[in-house]
């Protein structure tokens, strides 16, 4: 059997026992970045793949949620100073703990520099929400639709939609907008996202669907 085949055979099998329904986008909408840090643009250090396409296609659809006047989240890696607060993350990735809070490589990427009002969480885990108040931040901001960007597809994105749409928010993944080291677990964690707990449209495609609900 050929891929092609064989990626058409799985597909029908996620249809057939009912997998990707789709979810109605409804405002209010969220942003949330995750992990677009100097570190992660480096192919030297945590980056690779297409991560840096990926961080220059947010740079307009941060833009498009700053004119809009959506809620604004960042995250970060960052462990203490002096590694109290080594974990079993950082146990699998020793190098995880090179992210302090003044390093460079823990650094939001300029062009993605958070403004005033948007909120950065600092987390030492994959998900942005384990462990930080995140939930709550949106949760007070009234945002139902999550639109999810940043780094990396198959490990802190994955983590943060699976723990989004576990609150009650409907993440909706813009798949030109994450990126990863490699692009298998790129593009299987999409599809699988997609099967499973979110919408994945590209940045065009999420924001003229946004357009549409929050005219």
């Amino acid at each position: 059997m050929d891929t092609e085949m064989k990626a058409r055979n799985d597909i029908s099998t996620y249809q057939r026992q009912g997998f990707g329904t789709p979810l109605e986008l409804k405002p209010p909408v969220g942003l949330l970045i995750i992990d677009f840090v100097n570190g992660f643009n480096d192919p030297d250090v945590f980056g690779g793949g297409n991560i840096s396409q990926a961080i220059n296609n947010t740079v307009p659809l941060l833009e498009a949620a700053r004119k809009s006047g959506w809620p604004v989240a960042h995250s970060r890696i960052v462990f203490a100073d002096d590694g109290a607060d080594h974990n079993i993350f950082s146990l699998k990735i020793p190098a995880m703990l090179t992210l302090k809070e003044g390093v460079h490589n823990s650094a939001i990427v300029p062009e993605l520099t958070p403004a005033e009002g948007e909120f950065v969480v600092r987390k030492t885990v994959p998900s942005a929400f384990f462990g930080t108040s995140l939930a709550a931040w949106l949760a007070q901001r009234g945002v139902q639709t999550l639109v999810v960007a940043g780094a990396v597809t198959s490990g802190c994105v994955r983590a943060s939609v699976v723990d989004a749409m576990s609150y009650g928010f409907r993440p909706l993944v813009v798949s030109d907008c994450v990126g990863d080291r490699a692009l298998e677990p790129h593009h299987a964690n999409l599809f699988d996202m997609e099967q499973k707990n979110a919408t994945v449209m590209t940045r065009d495609e999420a924001l003229s669907a946004l357009a549409e609900i929050t005219a």
